[in-house]
């Protein structure tokens, strides 16, 4: 499979990110150990690497669900933890999806809109529908539970639950897991589609190197709390760095 398109200016529906001497620790334990990164508006840029280098803390960051405990993370030129002054629509993908199977598909899509009183109900009906289309289910999929769906399905109602935000910022936590690897393949095929249709900057943090560099402008490689390497995905298939190479050739166990 060839590189996906790169960006080649500022899309209007995404907003650069910027990531500045960024260390988390908990504790005695240092999961993040400096990390200085720049990614695009409008990008689909992957984080990839191994179970436990941090990549959901990382990703906890991008969203200001945690206080760093040195450096910082700007959307836009502002910081993600300061409250009065940053207004980006960021949405997040959890890798359980985060659904309620009490409520029905159209019931949790438009969860975030109903419950914060943003439209009245029948603009919320259109919008839900118009969010199912976009992630391709069918018309029927709107009255079933969580539990009646496939695993894929229910990460696309998770997906089209996100863009009822219009987000400028979507991020993913590894999307693929626990899918088998054709309806891995479907779900990243969506997610390159929707950065495409929505021009969002699409950040997504995963172990599948398949997903990666299928779906990737740029990926970057975390191992040991670093960035350890960073390019598209035909330059990481062709940086010799050790640690990479390790990951990609068989299962990774890191030091």
């Amino acid at each position: 499979m060839n590189d996906p398109e790169p960006i080649q200016s500022q899309a209007t529906g995404g907003l650069p990110i910027s990531v500045r001497g960024l260390h988390m620790s908990f504790g005695a334990q240092e999961v993040l150990r400096g990390i200085d990164l720049e990614i695009k508006a409008g990008e689909l840029f992957v984080l990839m690497g191994p179970s436990g280098s941090g990549k959901s803390v990382f990703l906890r960051q991008l969203i200001g669900l945690e206080q760093p405990t040195t450096g910082e993370v700007l959307v836009d030129g502002q910081s993600v933890t300061d409250e009065t002054r940053h207004r980006a629509r960021m949405a997040m993908v959890f890798q359980s999806g985060g659904l309620l199977n009490s409520l029905t598909v159209a019931e949790n899509v438009g969860l975030y809109l109903r419950e914060h009183r943003l439209r009245p109900p029948s603009e919320i009906a259109r919008i839900v529908s118009e969010k199912l289309r976009l992630v391709q289910l069918p018309d029927d999929t709107s009255e079933k539970y969580p539990p009646e769906l496939s695993g894929g399905m229910r990460k696309r109602v998770a997906i089209a639950r996100a863009l009822t935000m219009d987000p400028q910022l979507v991020l993913f936590d590894e999307p693929t897991s626990e899918l088998d690897p054709l309806v891995a393949l479907t779900v990243g095929r969506e997610i390159l589609r929707l950065n495409r249709q929505t021009q969002a900057t699409t950040v997504v943090v995963t172990h599948d190197r398949d997903l990666a560099f299928g779906i990737a402008h740029r990926v970057a490689f975390l191992a040991e709390g670093r960035i350890q390497a960073l390019g598209t995905p035909t330059e990481m298939r062709a940086n010799p760095l050790p640690l990479l190479q390790q990951f990609l050739a068989a299962d990774f166990t890191p030091q």
